[in-house]
């Protein structure tokens, strides 16, 4: 009788003793041949040095390359080239693919004297069978704060520059909008005063009452020019106190 009774209390400690789900933004993973290709392309630049000023992010940060009105390249090349930047956006990538490729040579060699890191927003929402969530908002908060580590560690003498996750969305009450202003509240506190500074531009986005412009953000993620010409103008200021 007395084994009987135990069952239920060794029953709870089965459950408690059981894994918690992995939260797969903490996860270095790389993704497919292309990326890799990518990825191999940032490791030859990274060996041949001369960067002062390290962009690491997903689709947006990679769109200052991207030419024409729905794309930031002529910012660049007047607010960042000047500045030695580099620009190691891909995009599609979540916390997790930016760890893979810190783990993997994307700074060897590089000695920047700034980074400047935005990523999280593929991270939220939903996979493409539509029912899959991809990560809670302090699951994604985690692999943000496994990347500052990452730098602070391979880059001791950097500053880094935490950008908030970029609105999405229209209206200010869009499912992911309302995700990635949690995930921002998170990140703010990863600001240490010394090394790692937070900077939220998303204001700099949005319409008085919240909307987000097409004129922006025509897709209501991705900024074209007049975009990148609002963000370059609110990392000007930071950016220079940074760099002095």
């Amino acid at each position: 009788m007395r084994s009987l009774r135990l069952l239920p209390f060794l029953a709870a400690l089965a459950v408690a003793a059981a894994p918690a789900t992995a939260n797969t933004a903490l996860q270095p993973a790389p993704r497919d041949a292309a990326w890799l290709k990518r990825h191999e392309g940032f490791v030859a630049e990274a060996a041949r040095g001369g960067v002062d000023v390290l962009v690491l992010g997903d689709s947006i940060t990679d769109g200052w390359r991207r030419l024409g009105p729905n794309g930031g390249k002529a910012v660049w090349d007047l607010e960042f080239a000047p500045l030695r930047a580099a620009n190691f956006g891909i995009g599609g990538d979540r916390t997790q693919h930016v760890l893979w490729r810190i783990e993997h040579g994307t700074l060897e060699g590089l000695r920047p004297k700034v980074v400047v890191l935005m990523i999280g927003t593929n991270n939220t929402g939903f996979e493409r069978d539509g029912t899959t969530a991809r990560n809670t908002p302090a699951e994604t908060v985690a692999g943000v704060q496994a990347i500052v580590g990452q730098l602070r560690r391979r880059l001791p003498e950097a500053r880094v520059l935490l950008l908030a996750v970029f609105p999405r969305g229209e209206r200010p009450d869009h499912p992911q909008r309302l995700q990635v202003n949690e995930i921002n509240r998170g990140l703010a506190p990863l600001a240490d005063g010394r090394h790692v500074t937070f900077l939220d531009v998303g204001p700099s986005f949005l319409a008085a009452d919240g909307t987000l412009p097409a004129a922006v953000m025509p897709d209501f993620l991705h900024p074209r020019e007049e975009g990148y010409t609002r963000w370059a103008a609110a990392l000007k200021a930071p950016l220079a106190g940074l760099l002095r």
